[in-house]
């Protein structure tokens, strides 16, 4: 799963440890990943992290 869809994987992960309550939709909601180094908050600088 990995080498196909790894913002999957961590996505699961924080989903996870998340509390199973009527927030994790929205906290879910705002959580961004992306598999590559392209994406559109570029203003926002955020940092890619290795797995």
């Amino acid at each position: 799963m990995l080498e196909t869809k790894p913002e999957k994987v961590l996505t699961d992960a924080v989903t996870g440890m998340v509390p199973n309550n009527r927030l994790r939709k929205h906290v879910m909601d705002k959580l961004m990943v992306y598999a590559g180094k392209e994406h559109k908050h570029s203003a926002q600088n955020p940092e890619s992290l290795k797995i």
